[in-house]
C-alpha cells in the first residue's frame, strides 16, 4: 500500500513539472510592449568631471533609455542640469519638465517650462523648448524666449542662440522692455 501511495505521488508530480512551461515568446508578448524603454533608472544623480573637478551635474526623477533607431534618453519627470566653472563654482542651471539626449550626434532637447539661469548675471532665461548640442556647445530655439534681468529688464522674442553658461546671447528676432540711467 506505502508503495502504492508514493507511486501515485510521483506521478502526480512529474505531471506538475512537465506541464508547467515558461515560453520566452510568450512571456515577451504578455509582458513586453515594443514602446517600452530598454532601460529604465529612478532618482538619477550623475556628475561629468574633468581633472577631478565637477563640471556638469545632472539630476532626474526618471530616465528611459532606447536602443533603437538610435540610442535616446529621455527623462519625463523633469531634468536639471547644473554647470561649474573651473573653479568649482555653480556657473548656470538648466530645467524643464521633459528632456531628451540623442547619444550618437550630442543632440540635447528641453520641453516644457524651460529654464536656464546664469548665476552670476542672476538673469533667467526662459522658453518652452531649447535645444544643446554637447558638440559645439550651441544653446539654440526658435520658439518664443523671455530673459529676465535682476535690474528689472525684460527682453524677448522669438528665438535665441547663446551657450549653456548663458553668458552672452543673441535674439534672431528680439523685442524688448528694458531700463537705462
Amino acid at each position: 500500500m506505502k508503495h502504492w501511495a508514493y507511486l501515485i505521488l510521483g506521478a502526480f508530480l512529474f505531471f506538475i513539472f512537465i506541464s508547467c512551461e515558461n515560453d520566452l515568446s510568450t512571456i515577451k508578448k504578455v509582458s513586453f510592449k515594443p514602446t517600452d524603454p530598454d532601460e529604465r533608472t529612478s532618482n538619477v544623480h550623475m556628475i561629468q568631471t574633468d581633472s577631478g573637478f565637477a563640471k556638469i551635474e545632472l539630476k532626474a526623477k526618471l530616465s528611459e533609455t532606447y536602443y533603437k533607431p538610435k540610442t535616446r534618453i529621455k527623462f519625463r519627470k523633469g531634468i536639471e542640469i547644473t554647470l561649474y566653472n573651473q573653479a568649482g563654482k555653480v556657473e548656470s542651471v538648466l530645467s524643464s519638465m521633459y528632456g531628451e539626449i540623442i547619444q550618437e550626434t550630442g543632440q540635447m532637447k528641453f520641453k516644457d517650462s524651460v529654464r536656464l539661469r546664469n548665476i552670476k548675471e542672476n538673469q533667467i532665461l526662459e522658453t518652452e523648448e531649447l535645444h544643446w548640442n554637447q558638440n559645439t556647445q550651441a544653446v539654440f530655439t526658435d520658439k518664443s524666449v523671455i530673459v529676465k534681468s535682476s535690474d528689472g529688464s525684460l527682453f524677448y522674442g522669438d528665438g535665441i542662440k547663446t551657450s549653456l553658461d548663458f553668458k552672452q546671447y543673441e535674439f534672431i528676432k528680439p523685442k524688448g522692455k528694458f531700463k537705462i540711467d
